[in-house]
């Protein structure tokens, strides 16, 4: 490191992580002047900021989630283009998590961090894939911090799911995903493993899937469950919603409704019971345990930040490498959409 130590220029604050010689927060927690936003996740992205610089696919969601005027001003930037803010070049690159999801990497009088946001790498039709960049501060999320949460193959997870569907094809399969990610990804996952049959939407899910269609990803046909006559009760169909709607009266006018959830937590039986599924898929939009570790050897950073999740073990197991690693308290970082 040539220049001065991130700490002394990066700072936590009330709202969240501030950068001082930039005059700009990162994924701010209340409203600010000038805010950079990760992605579109709510516990990231927030409406009532003075200015929002994000990527195209991030800006999307926010105008679907929060309306057009959710800043005063919207301003996008394309992977990989630099520009400066105040003294401080800030550049977007690909974070893999959802749609629009990027790190942002801060360079500022020869010293270079970057904030990963959240993130995952393995393969996702619907967002481009990760990318690491070595610095000297890494910031990472720590969801699924812990050695427990090694999750297996995604396409093994959705061929689970299949398995179901050809062995009770007179229930309809409900699965649990959020609005933004999840369902999108799962649509891609079942177009994957060549199933091609129409897949129905609850109505929460249907604006931010149109958003994922108008910025050109693929996921096969899909009908809102409120345009199917109620005479057609989806025995043998496939039925996205939201996990709150699994043990809803909304799925009552199903075939003997199979409930399905799709995240990360699903590794967690006790999560599995609360979220009343009878069949769990370990479907993640977030790094695990082995992909954490990855990630900072292929980052090659002397030092890394822990921003929210199961801190713990994962600033031990940095440690055991001769690295630095402690643990930045944020507020309003949430684990739920997973």
């Amino acid at each position: 490191m040539s220049g001065p130590h991130p700490q002394t220029w990066l700072k936590t604050t009330p709202a969240g992580l501030y950068c001082e010689p930039g005059g700009f927060h990162i994924d701010p927690s209340r409203p600010v002047d000038k805010a950079i936003i990760t992605h579109g996740h709510g516990d990231h992205a927030r409406a009532g900021h003075g200015s929002v610089l994000a990527t195209p696919g991030t800006l999307a969601i926010m105008r679907t989630r929060y309306g057009a005027d959710c800043a005063g001003v919207l301003q996008a930037i394309e992977y990989g283009d630099s520009l400066k803010m105040g003294e401080v070049s800030v550049k977007l690159v690909p974070a893999g998590h959802i749609l629009g999801s990027a790190q942002v990497v801060l360079e500022y009088k020869g010293s270079r961090a970057v904030v990963s946001g959240d993130f995952k790498r393995r393969p996702d039709r619907t967002c481009q894939p990760f990318e690491p960049v070595n610095c000297d501060v890494f910031v990472t999320e720590a969801t699924f911090g812990l050695p427990v949460f090694r999750h297996p193959p995604d396409r093994d997870e959705i061929a689970r799911l299949l398995a179901s569907l050809r062995t009770f094809p007179d229930r309809t399969h409900t699965v649990g995903v959020y609005a933004l990610g999840k369902c999108q990804r799962v649509l891609t996952l079942l177009r994957a493993a060549d199933y091609h049959d129409p897949v129905y939407l609850h109505g929460a899910l249907v604006a931010l899937t149109d958003t994922y269609r108008a910025q050109g990803i693929e996921m096969g046909e899909t009908i809102p469950v409120s345009q199917v006559d109620k005479s057609n009760d989806l025995a043998g169909k496939i039925v996205l919603c939201p996990p709150s709607a699994l043990g809803d009266r909304w799925t009552r006018r199903f075939a003997e409704a199979l409930p399905v959830a799709a995240s990360g937590w699903m590794r967690v039986r006790a999560r599995a019971r609360q979220g009343n599924a009878e069949l769990p898929l370990i479907v993640s939009d977030h790094a695990d345990w082995d992909e954490l570790l990855q990630t900072v050897e292929d980052v090659n950073a002397p030092e890394v930040w822990i921003t929210h999740g199961r801190e713990e073990a994962l600033i031990h197991a940095i440690s055991a490498t001769g690295r630095r690693a402690r643990a930045l308290s944020l507020v309003g970082r949430e684990d739920e959409e997973t």
